[in-house]
């Protein structure tokens, strides 16, 4: 089984560009998390205000980790001004 994450961000006007800078950076620190083992980000290629991403990781508490990082933290402080809405889903992968 798998742990799955979609979370869908629509971004304030203006903020996109930092927003996808801090997001990347996010990415590649998620991959060094022992239980991430895809972290990707999509960008609506008729609005760049709109992103999706996709992440997998081993399971349930291997996300909870995530979520209790330093850096998951330091992203959400960052980002969270530039952030119109934000709505996450988890799935199981079987």
């Amino acid at each position: 089984m798998r742990w799955i994450v979609t979370v869908e961000f629509r971004i304030r006007s203006g903020h996109a560009r930092q927003f996808l800078e801090q997001m990347s950076t996010q990415a590649v620190e998620s991959l060094k998390e022992a239980g991430c083992s895809q972290f990707d980000i999509c960008i609506d290629p008729a609005d760049e205000h709109h992103i999706f991403l996709y992440e997998i990781y081993a399971d349930q508490p291997a996300f909870a980790a995530h979520l209790a990082s330093a850096h998951f933290k330091r992203f959400d402080l960052a980002t969270r001004d530039w952030v119109q809405s934000k709505s996450v889903a988890q799935w199981e992968r079987r």
